[in-house]
């Protein structure tokens, strides 16, 4: 994983951003973004969509403000796209494991589908 794999999409800043600063995870994601998310609560058919900055950003500080360890595994960048996968652990060993797959415009995250999924 290079911080530069691709020209304005840092894979060191993403890795600082899931690894406990989610206000540099925000800063990768374009203003008009869309996340959905994909879990036991918001299967397939009705994933949890979220559109622009703040709806992302609210998410993300709830997210990364827990207490538990977060860990990118890996990265991969393919032309405007990418592929990353988190794993996570909170203090009771209790660990959740994410997917996604993202659209680059402009090096800024616009388009991801984030499949989770976490010990009962």
């Amino acid at each position: 994983m290079g911080t530069a794999a691709r020209p304005g999409f840092d894979t060191e800043t993403l890795r600082r951003g899931i690894e406990g600063q989610a206000e540099t995870l925000l800063s990768l994601y374009a203003d008009d973004a869309e996340l959905r998310v994909v879990d036991r609560n918001t299967q397939p058919s009705h994933p949890k969509v979220l559109h622009g900055r703040d709806e992302i950003g609210e998410m993300l500080n709830d997210v990364y403000s827990r207490e538990m360890t977060h860990k990118l595994e890996r990265c991969v960048i393919q032309g405007d796209q990418a592929a990353f996968s988190e794993s996570c652990e909170y203090p009771d060993g209790v660990r959740v494991l994410a997917e996604s797959m993202v659209s680059l415009r402009n090096g800024k995250i616009v388009d991801q589908t984030l499949i989770q999924a976490w010990d009962e």
